[in-house]
Order: C-alpha cells, then sequence, then structure tokens
C-alpha cells in the first residue's frame, strides 16, 4: 500500500498523519447535512480551519523527522549536532503521542481497532446521557434559575415594551388574528354540543326546588311581588275591557237558549264592570286582603319547594324538561352563531371596538407594569416560580431529550460535528505536544550529558 505525501494529508481533512486516508464513503457517511445554507457555510468554514491546523501539526511533525534524519547522518563528524537530533526525536515521540491521543478521540489510528480508540463514536450513547445528566443537574436547578432571574426585572421590559403605541397595536393585531383564526377552526357543531353539555351539566347540578325558594323569599321580602301583582292586575282589568266583544259572543254561547238576550246582556254588564272594579281595586288597595292570601299562598310555595320532597323532585323534573326541550336546542345554537358572527366582524375590522379596547388595555397595562414597582415585584416572583416549577417538573424530559436525540444521531455523523466543533482546538495539542516533547528531549539529552 502506498502512503501519500505530506501535502495530500495537509489537504485532505481525512487524511491520518501517518498517511492513512479514509474511503470516500466515510467521508460521506461522516457529512452533516446543514440545515440551512447559513449552517453549511459555517461548517464548511471549520473544515478549512481544521485541514490548516492538521497541515500545521503534520507539517511540524515531518519537519522534526527530517532534523532528525539529516543530524543523526551528521552527529558524527560534529558531536553538537546530537543536542539538536536529542530534541528533534523527542518532538517526533511527542508529536506522535499526542496524534495518537487526538485522533483516538474520534477513530481508530490507522484503521487499527486498537481497545480505548474511537472512542466518540463507540460511545456516543453514554456520552449523550452523560451530557443529558449533566444539563439536567448542573443547569435545570432551583438554584440556577432563581440566580439567573434574579437579576433580569422582565416585568419592567415587558411593562415598557407593551407600553409602546406601536408595540400595543402590535399586540392588537396578532390578537384579532390568533381570534380568527381560533373561530375558523372551530366547529360549529362540537361548540354548540360542548355549550349544551356544559350548561346542562351545572344546571343539572343544581337543585331547582331550593334555588326557586330563594327566588320567592328575596321577592316576598322586599315586596317587589306586590307591585308585580298590581301592574298585573291592571293589564288583565284593561284586557277584560278590550276584549269586550269575545267575552260577550262567549257567554252568549254558553247561556241556555231559553234565556232572554236583554237578560244576558244586563247580567253581562254587571260581570264585566263588577270584574274590572274588583281588579282595579285589588290594584289600587295595597292592603287588600286578596294580596294577604296571596302572599300566604306564595310563602306556602316557598317553604314546600325548600322542604317538601315531593315538590322538589316535581321541580327537578320541570327542570330537566326545560333542559331536554328542542327549543332550548335551537336558542343556544342561535346564540353561539350570534356571538362567532359578531366576533368575526370585530377581528376583520381593523378600527373595530374590541381591537380599541384591546390596544388601550394592552397599553394600559403596560404603563402600569412600568411603572408600578409592586406590580413588577408580583409578576417577576411569578415568573420565577412558574419558571422553577417548569424546570422542576420537566429537567428529567429535557435530559431524556438530549439522551435521546443524540443516540438517534449516526455515529460518523455525531463524529464529525463534534470534531468541527473542537478539532481546531485539539490540534494544538499535537503542536503542543511537538515543542514540549522537543524541549523536554533536549534537557534531557543535557542532562544526560553533564551526568555522562
Amino acid at each position: 500500500m502506498t502512503r501519500p505525501t505530506a501535502a495530500a494529508s495537509a489537504t485532505d481533512p481525512t487524511a491520518d498523519p501517518t498517511g492513512a486516508t479514509t474511503a470516500p464513503n466515510d467521508r460521506a457517511a461522516a457529512a452533516p447535512s446543514p440545515s440551512a445554507p447559513g449552517a453549511a457555510a459555517d461548517a464548511e468554514r471549520r473544515r478549512a480551519d481544521l485541514r490548516r491546523m492538521k497541515a500545521i501539526a503534520l507539517g511540524l511533525l515531518v519537519g522534526a523527522a527530517a532534523v532528525f534524519v539529516v543530524t543523526r547522518s551528521l552527529e558524527s563528524r560534529h558531536p553538537w549536532l546530537g543536542f539538536v537530533r536529542a530534541t528533534a526525536e523527542a518532538a517526533m515521540v511527542g508529536a506522535i503521542a499526542d496524534w495518537f491521543a487526538v485522533t483516538a478521540l474520534f477513530r481508530h489510528p490507522l484503521r487499527i481497532p486498537i481497545p480505548h480508540t474511537a472512542i466518540i463514536p463507540n460511545r456516543k450513547d453514554d456520552i449523550g446521557r452523560g451530557l443529558g445528566t449533566f444539563v439536567q443537574q448542573n443547569f435545570l436547578t432551583r438554584a440556577v434559575i432563581e440566580e439567573r432571574l434574579a437579576g433580569v426585572s422582565l416585568s419592567a421590559r415587558l411593562g415598557a415594551w407593551l407600553a409602546e403605541p406601536d408595540n400595543a397595536d402590535r399586540v392588537g393585531d396578532q390578537a384579532r388574528g390568533v381570534l380568527r383564526a381560533t373561530l375558523e377552526s372551530l366547529r360549529d357543531e362540537d361548540v354548540q354540543t360542548t355549550l349544551e353539555a356544559a350548561v346542562a351539566q351545572r344546571v343539572r347540578a343544581i337543585e331547582a326546588g331550593p334555588l326557586l325558594a330563594r327566588g320567592i323569599d328575596l321577592a316576598v321580602a322586599d315586596g317587589r311581588h306586590q307591585e308585580l301583582l298590581s301592574v298585573l292586575l291592571r293589564k288583565v282589568a284593561d284586557a277584560v275591557v278590550e276584549n269586550e266583544g269575545v267575552l260577550r259572543a262567549r257567554m252568549a254561547q254558553e247561556t241556555p237558549w231559553w234565556v232572554p238576550e236583554p237578560v244576558d246582556d244586563r247580567v253581562f254588564t254587571r260581570v264585566h264592570t263588577g270584574l274590572q272594579r274588583f281588579l282595579h281595586e285589588v290594584a289600587d288597595d295595597p292592603d287588600h286582603e286578596i294580596r294577604a292570601t296571596l302572599d300566604a299562598k306564595v310563602r306556602t310555595l316557598a317553604d314546600s319547594l325548600a322542604r317538601s320532597p315531593q315538590m322538589r323532585a316535581r321541580a327537578d323534573q320541570l327542570k330537566d324538561e326545560l333542559i331536554d326541550h328542542p327549543a332550548l336546542r335551537t336558542w343556544s345554537a342561535t346564540v353561539w352563531g350570534d356571538v362567532k358572527a359578531t366576533l368575526l366582524a370585530h377581528a376583520d375590522d381593523p378600527d373595530s371596538e374590541l381591537r380599541v379596547r384591546l390596544v388601550e388595555a394592552v397599553r394600559s397595562f403596560g404603563e402600569r407594569l412600568r411603572d408600578d414597582a409592586t406590580l413588577q415585584e408580583r409578576v417577576d416572583r411569578w415568573i420565577a416560580s412558574t419558571a422553577v416549577e417548569l424546570v422542576e417538573r420537566s429537567r428529567g424530559e429535557v435530559g431524556e431529550v438530549i439522551a435521546s436525540t443524540v443516540a438517534r444521531w449516526d455515529a460518523s455523523e455525531a463524529t464529525e460535528r463534534i470534531e468541527l466543533q473542537v478539532g481546531r482546538d485539539l490540534q494544538f495539542i499535537r503542536i503542543n505536544g511537538t515543542v514540549v516533547g522537543g524541549l523536554a528531549g533536549l534537557v534531557i539529552y543535557s542532562v544526560g550529558r553533564l551526568l555522562g
């Protein structure tokens, strides 16, 4: 097998410093797929930087090897070259050792499956779990969140932003769009069914008897029912006058045939006039005995509704019949249709009263939040407590998301991503190893010569 030159290794990011190249299929598998043009450009820039640093590190190794060969051949004639030769020899050792250490993180050196090499691809899942645990235990904690939020007055910033008229208008426009989208996404049948079920459930849970009894007690307590009775009696009296012809005809039908017509007229006139007089008397006299009788009947009814099991059951039965009546369902559908149409009209009108009120409310709230220190403290405390609660509740899921995401990565892709992030810096280890190794070799050789 032929080995590529140092120049080829320097320009090929997949070449080992010793010359072993990576197959094209391996390169394709290792290349991450960028999600955006910006990400692709950044990845390409990182690859170029990595290639350049690898070339520098490899150049130092090749240079040290060349110096070693030259000085070794001339050392017998020029003994002082031993110091240079020892420096170059130790520099090669340091460079190769650090190349092995850096390469072992990402792949098998020279493609030889040496134990404890290719650490990242082989232990990718363990690294993902460890990273998730690290983030969970060191970042997603109550102390960290509280400390981070303590010095940031989010409420004051939010208030200042909302207080700006342009921002308040923007919130109002966004609210109109959200309102329209929400209304259009709702099916009328589903909304009607939900409303009917919610209303029916709430109403069925209420005992009708005690509720009606309480209402009657309140009406009787302040005398409102007497005023209502007076109005009703006067309306009935007016109806008796207005329908005199109908009542006269009805009486003629009910009277025996042998009764003379003048007698019928006189009887009807007396009854008709007496009924009108009686209705007005009761309506005008707040102390009429009929009113007292009515009060007693009403109080008895209220007591029965509150205490009598039979009356309470009857009231609940009437309540259930009312809930199940088709007319009520028709009414609820009409109500929802009217409400939806009104809201859509407001959502479509940029100058609608709803939007104006909403914008004004947003701006007013922003001004108050900006200027009221007490309110700011409450909002900041709520934000902090909510954030802490969310973090503590979901910290396990966050760690699991990190671990599962890394586990789904292809091993070569994960290796490529990590190497692009830290590989350039790791090449400095190789450079430092070459320099430090050379210096160490020079010191050791010098000490050996002094002792010898």
